[in-house]
C-alpha cells in the first residue's frame, strides 16, 4: 500500500477565489457558507482587532461586530476585489470609529492594566530554551513594539499591523485605506522611522 502524496496547498488566487464563492453564495442567504467564512477568517481579524485596540478584552467583540456587519451588507456585496479587501474595510471603519470614541471619551478600566505595569499581560516566551533574562527581555521588547504601535496615527497602524504581522500586498492595504500603493509606502515609511526612534533605547541595546 503506497502512502498518498500530502495535498497541494491553495494558492493565493485560489484562496481569493474560494471566499469570493462562499461570499456569494452568503449574498444567497446561505448560513453555512456565512459559518465557513467566519472560521477561515475570524483568527485573522480578531487578530488585527486586538493589536489595533490594544485590547485582548475588546477584540472578539469587535470582530463579532465585523462579521455581523459582513452578513447584514451581503445583499451589497459585489466581487469587484478580494473578499479579504471588503472585509477588512469593514474592520476599518469599526476599529478606527472605536478609536475615535476612546478618544472623546477616554476612561481607565478597572480590569485592566496599564500600558506601563509590569502586570500587562505579555505573549507567553518559550522559556524551555531561553534564560529567564532573555525571556524578560523578549516581553519587554514586545511591550515597546506594542506600545509604540499604540502611539501611531490610525491609518500608520493598520498598515504597519497589516504589513508587519499579515504581510499584506502594498495593493490590498491601499485598497482598505483609499490611497495609492505609492501614499501606502510613504505612510510606512513615515511609520517606520517613528517606530525606530520610539524603540531606538531597545534597537541600540
Amino acid at each position: 500500500m503506497t502512502d498518498e502524496p500530502p495535498p497541494t496547498p491553495e494558492l493565493p488566487d485560489e484562496l481569493a477565489a474560494r471566499d469570493v464563492e462562499l461570499m456569494l453564495r452568503v449574498k444567497d442567504g446561505d448560513t453555512e457558507a456565512f459559518a465557513a467564512l467566519v472560521e477561515i477568517h475570524q483568527h485573522r481579524v480578531i487578530g488585527t482587532v486586538a493589536k489595533m485596540l490594544s485590547d485582548d478584552s475588546e477584540a472578539e467583540d469587535v470582530a463579532q461586530q465585523v462579521f455581523v456587519r459582513v452578513w447584514r451588507s451581503a445583499a451589497r456585496y459585489e466581487p469587484t476585489a478580494k473578499f479579504t479587501t471588503w472585509l477588512f474595510t469593514i474592520l476599518r471603519n469599526l476599529v478606527f470609529n472605536e478609536l475615535r470614541r476612546r478618544k472623546r471619551h477616554p476612561h481607565v478600566s478597572l480590569d485592566q492594566p496599564r500600558h506601563d505595569d509590569d502586570e500587562r499581560p505579555r505573549d507567553t516566551a518559550d522559556t524551555r530554551t531561553k534564560t529567564p533574562d532573555t525571556t524578560l527581555l523578549d516581553g519587554e521588547m514586545m511591550d515597546a513594539i506594542q506600545r509604540a504601535i499604540d502611539e501611531l496615527p490610525e491609518a500608520q497602524r493598520l498598515a504597519v499591523i497589516m504589513r508587519r504581522y499579515d504581510e499584506t500586498p502594498y495593493e490590498e492595504i491601499a485598497e482598505v485605506l483609499d490611497l495609492t500603493v505609492p501614499s501606502v509606502k510613504s505612510l510606512l515609511f513615515r511609520a517606520r522611522t517613528a517606530l525606530r526612534e520610539k524603540l531606538a533605547l531597545y534597537l541600540d541595546a
